[in-house]
């Protein structure tokens, strides 16, 4: 079974754990608390906990994925 062609999804194929890291080294931990206030990146801000929370709550993962989408289009 061959996975099927994603053409419109820029998305497709990477993980939030490597969208994150990119944000992460592209901002640092205090630059992308700013752009996005949610308490895993300022408060003892870790890829780990981070990533757990994102996967737990859908509008901050849309969040991230769009400032991603948006930083790679530069």
């Amino acid at each position: 079974m061959t996975p099927i062609p994603q053409p419109n999804n820029p998305l497709h194929g990477i993980t939030l754990e490597t969208i994150l890291t990119y944000l992460v080294q592209q901002y640092g931990w205090a630059e992308l608390s700013k752009r996005i206030p949610i308490r895993c990146f300022y408060n003892e801000p870790s890829i780990k906990s981070s990533l757990k929370f994102l996967r737990q709550t859908p509008w901050a993962r849309k969040s991230v994925e769009d400032l991603y989408l948006n930083s790679i289009e530069k």
